[in-house]
């Protein structure tokens, strides 16, 4: 087979456009999502405009039993993962710490933080066996500044920075590359899951400023997973021109 890249969340936004990325450039691809229907329309997409193999995967990260599952019972031909992209997150609510709701917090955590651990947990024999592998965790410039309203999700990602730094050094022995990719705003269903389905708010998000494009992400990840063997990029953040931190932008008036 060609080499194989799993791409978790790859319903929509960041993790749809690498999925196509890694397709066009001939990858086997495995799919997972929450949303079958979306699942679906992406292979036939997919399969109509290129000639690869794809698998298939539905379940929810966040559900320890159904991953560890899932990947205990994965078709030999697939078990050879040559990349994985943990991308599934999300943020919910933008609240103070005082008025958040608890649930929203417990969501990202499992999501962002207990998510990546389980499939990454799933895949990385399957790498240590080859002797190789990437793995590409999607962090965000919330896992780099603090600032307000953002309280747990940006804990949540602060903790994706740490388990990128683990790893790397836990993996090393194993010749696992492991990378962080930390965007700033990116235009996506991000700003629409974190309000809520609140169309203005979300909107708002990106009011004055050009922000960055899920195909531009997807270009990122596929530089960084197509250097030569000896080269790793450990850590990196990528903003759209206008904004130069998590709070400071030039936006246009």
């Amino acid at each position: 087979m060609n080499k194989i890249a799993l791409i978790t969340g790859a319903t929509s936004g960041i993790g749809e456009a690498c999925a196509k990325k890694f397709a066009e450039a001939g990858y086997n691809l495995i799919i997972t999502g929450r949303r079958i229907e979306r699942l679906e329309a992406l292979k036939t997409t997919i399969e109509s405009a290129c000639p690869i193999k794809l698998l298939l995967l539905h379940f929810d990260v966040q559900n320890r039993k159904a991953v560890e599952d899932t990947f205990a019972n994965l078709p030999a031909e697939w078990q050879n993962i040559d990349i994985l992209i943990n991308n599934a997150g999300l943020a919910v609510g933008r609240d103070s710490f005082e008025d958040a709701d608890m649930d929203d917090w417990e969501t990202m955590l499992n999501t962002n933080v207990h998510g990546l651990l389980y499939v990454s947990k799933a895949v990385v024999p399957l790498m240590i066996a080859q002797k190789k592998g990437h793995i590409i965790n999607m962090g965000s410039i919330a896992g780099k500044e603090v600032y307000e309203k953002g309280n747990v999700y940006c804990a949540s990602k602060f903790a994706v920075d740490a388990i990128n730094k683990a790893m790397r050094i836990d993996l090393l022995k194993h010749n696992i590359k492991v990378t962080g990719i930390h965007p700033g705003a990116v235009e996506t269903e991000f700003a629409m899951v974190r309000f809520k389905g609140d169309e203005r708010q979300a909107a708002a998000t990106y009011n004055g400023i050009i922000p960055l494009t899920p195909e531009d992400i997807a270009d990122t990840i596929f530089y960084c997973s197509q250097l030569p063997s000896h080269v790793c990029i450990n850590d990196l953040v990528i903003t759209c021109t206008q904004q130069a931190s998590a709070y400071y932008f030039n936006k246009n008036t």
